[in-house]
């Protein structure tokens, strides 16, 4: 019996021997096997929608700091153009540019088309359904001396839809006349004289100009609108129409930032959010705070409730000289004799003259029925919630699906053009 039992602890024992030897093994192969750095993700159209945001943040509070007036661009159209413009560029050009519109992080070295490719499918996302109304014209208007690559003009048509045009910059009467007509036609007339000053020394001329008028899921009743006090700071109250809305919309409050957000949804996909200070918050206070980040914490966080919403009606039409404002951005290589666009043409001594933008928003009344709503994660209140827009505050458009922020604004007067 008892050999019996010593024989089976040493059987025991000889198989452990066994399994250890072949861990150690299995062990030993492990870390022979080389060890492969992990492949680098290619960056999809959230990454640039994301990056968009940025950029917006950043050139908001360069043009704020100009002044203490309205605002309203569109980052998206802005980076779109220019993202069509490093295209065109080599080198240190093109460097500053993706590095300015914060798309450096997204390039590839073994992917050159990609960040265009990108902003086709993001701006191909936005409107497959049709519903935004976006009339947006993009062009190059280069110097009759200098002739076009060929490649170039086949990228930019096929990824960006935009054109490339010759005119004679020598005679500004007539080459500002037909620019000023291509945006004309590009916007169905609803953007005229876009141009009004043009240098004969222009050798490159880079357009940009958009209009948005969306149509509200819920729209609000004119008969409600009545004139009301706007408190453009301590000292100054304007008259404005002001739009009334009793019903359940989503909101959310940045305490740390000390303001309140409110969505307004457009049809299809498109959606208003606005950032209403705290009464007695200082506008100015919020401008360095507002990022990216913050921006989609607000929309994360949103809640539905019932609300009392008072809104003023307001227009917008704002022009920025471009060449102005984004070499504080970084971006000014382009702009000087020695800039390097070589992928436009071959023709040496090519730079960029200038960069006008322009962008028109209506806000008013106007809408469609919405489709009903989910009452997930409503929260009761005996009484609506006032939400009285009645101070300055600011406004994002955005594509919800995306979150790509295709305007964006802040209103000190909305009795201001």
């Amino acid at each position: 019996m008892s050999n019996y039992s010593f024989g089976s602890q040493e059987e025991t024992m000889v198989m452990k021997k066994v399994k250890m030897g072949f861990l150690f093994f299995l062990i030993c192969m492990c870390l022979l096997v080389p060890v492969h750095p992990t492949q680098r993700l290619s960056p999809t159209i959230t990454d640039l929608a994301f990056k968009n945001v940025d950029f917006a943040m950043n050139l908001y509070r360069k043009i704020s700091s100009y002044h203490d007036k309205n605002i309203f661009f569109s980052p998206l159209s802005i980076s779109t153009t220019f993202a069509t413009l490093s295209m065109a560029s080599d080198g240190e050009t093109q460097k500053e540019i993706l590095k300015g519109l914060n798309l450096h992080q997204l390039e590839q070295v073994e992917e050159p088309e990609l960040i265009p490719r990108l902003f086709q499918q993001l701006c191909g996302n936005i409107t497959r359904n049709g519903s935004l109304r976006l009339d947006q014209g993009t062009a190059l208007f280069v110097s009759q001396q200098f002739e076009i690559e060929k490649i170039f003009d086949e990228q930019i048509k096929r990824f960006f839809n935009a054109d490339v045009r010759t005119v004679d910059f020598m005679d500004p009467k007539s080459s500002s006349g037909i620019i000023n007509e291509y945006i004309e036609q590009k916007t169905g007339s609803k953007v005229a004289e876009i141009i009004t000053n043009l240098d004969s020394q222009t050798q490159l001329l880079l357009i940009n100009i958009i209009f948005f008028q969306g149509e509200w899921q819920m729209p609000f009743n004119p008969n409600h609108t009545e004139n009301r006090p706007f408190h453009i700071d301590n000292y100054n109250i304007v008259q404005v129409p002001m739009m009334f809305k009793d019903d359940e919309f989503y909101t959310t409050e940045d305490v740390p930032l000390g303001a309140k957000v409110l969505k307004l949804p457009y049809k299809q996909g498109i959606a208003m959010l606005i950032l209403l200070p705290n009464k007695g918050m200082d506008y100015s206070l919020v401008d360095d705070k507002i990022t990216a980040k913050r921006f989609l914490s607000w929309v994360k966080q949103l809640r539905e409730m019932q609300l009392e919403v008072h809104m003023p009606k307001f227009k917008l039409e704002q022009s920025y000289l471009l060449h102005d404002i984004l070499p504080d951005l970084g971006v000014s290589g382009v702009f000087h004799d020695s800039a390097n666009l070589t992928k436009l043409s071959r023709n040496r001594g090519l730079k960029v003259s200038e960069v006008l933008h322009k962008a028109v928003i209506e806000v008013d009344e106007k809408g469609t029925t919405a489709a009903a709503a989910t009452t997930a994660g409503i929260i009761a209140y005996s009484l609506p919630r006032p939400f009285i827009i009645n101070r300055p505050f600011f406004f994002f458009i955005y594509h919800e699906e995306t979150n790509t922020l295709l305007f964006m604004g802040r209103v000190i007067d909305p009795t201001k053009i």
